[in-house]
């Protein structure tokens, strides 16, 4: 006797559908220290603004690039809640295009709303995206919130409408608010002086045509893309990198013929590392309770002179390459404590 019975779903038939959109969730958090001791609540935030501020139909999908036991816990219970519809863990880090790969190919709707999970989502943002993405002809990409310094690559297949459609036109100046620069700047950990400067001297580019308006850009932390477009463009290779190549997937798209555009209002928002005083209040007044995880980072920012010394660009480089070297040695550290657990089960 080779079998008992016949399996009860031999004759049964699904109805489940997928939706249109998949909303794609790309995470990575190793251990809960360091640069990452914030990034659950962060992820938390995230998460919850996508479920309380997507009001189009869509399914969750999440890609875990190999994060610790307790992200990797509470992801699954999301899942066994119903918020999450696909949950894909890997048991190690392989790589921001690596996942791409993996997850835009799994992805089940024939929309992809990818983005990293330190983004923020505001009520409204995902009808905003297919408005300018159903509206526009060849559109590649779609973002929520565009800032000034991203001008610099991937835009010329938008000048290239302009040029050849009378009724599209390009609107230069600078269009973007500040407060949006100085959001990003600090959410980056840049120097907000410097920045400032240099968005100052740039201009940002509006298109308008077919009844709207968007800006000529978009960022590759978030965006909203057709899955039969964003799929030509990932590298068949795998390259073994962690990060990089997303300004390269920029440029094919764009080379590719296809727009890339963002949302005339911040219909994102980048988070970072920790949640800022300012996001959670911003978060509050949404209905999102959260607490700021910024507090011990703003005594680190405040005058003297340490602050003037560690702005020092000389000694900037050195910790932070100092920082790189042992995070790498934590990160390899940790992949084998992982390796010798695993032996030892078995």
């Amino acid at each position: 006797m080779t079998r008992i019975g016949m399996n009860p779903a031999r004759d049964r038939i699904s109805d489940y559908r997928p939706a249109r959109v998949t909303v794609a969730v790309l995470v990575y958090i190793p251990y809960l220290t360091g640069y990452f001791e914030h990034r659950l609540e962060v992820l938390k935030l995230c998460l919850l603004s996508i479920q309380k501020h997507t009001e189009s139909p869509y399914d969750l999908l999440v890609f875990d690039n190999g994060s610790c036991e307790e992200v990797k816990a509470y992801l699954c219970n999301l899942q066994e809640a119903g918020v999450i519809q696909y949950l894909l863990t890997s048991s190690e880090n392989v790589g921001k295009i690596g996942a791409f790969k993996i997850m835009f190919e799994a992805a089940p709707g024939e929309v992809i709303a990818y983005s990293d999970d330190d983004i923020f989502f505001y009520p409204g943002w995902l009808s905003a995206h297919l408005e300018l993405l159903d509206g526009f002809p060849n559109v590649g990409m779609v973002s929520g919130c565009a800032v000034r310094t991203l001008f610099d690559h991937g835009v010329s297949s938008n000048l290239e409408l302009a040029r050849q459609d009378p009724e599209v036109h390009l609107i230069k100046g600078q269009n973007i608010p500040e407060s949006w620069e100085i959001d990003w700047a600090e959410s980056y950990g840049r120097d907000i002086d410097a920045h400032r400067l240099a968005f100052q001297e740039l201009e940002d580019i509006q298109i308008e045509g077919f009844g709207l308006k968007a800006f000529a850009i978009a960022n590759h932390n978030q965006f909203v893309t057709p899955k039969s477009v964003i799929t030509q463009f990932i590298p068949d290779k795998w390259s073994g990198r962690l990060m990089g190549q997303m300004n390269e997937l920029d440029v094919a798209v764009d080379e590719g013929g296809y727009l890339r555009l963002s949302t005339l209002d911040r219909t994102t928002r980048h988070m970072g590392n920790m949640i800022s005083s300012g996001m959670a209040n911003e978060a509050k007044n949404l209905g999102l309770y959260v607490e700021a995880t910024d507090v011990r980072y703003s005594v680190v920012k405040q005058k003297g002179i340490l602050n003037r010394l560690i702005r020092w660009r000389p000694v900037r480089w050195f910790i932070q390459g100092l920082y790189n070297r042992l995070f790498w040695l934590l990160s390899e550290q940790s992949g084998s404590w992982l390796e010798k657990g695993r032996s030892e089960e078995l």
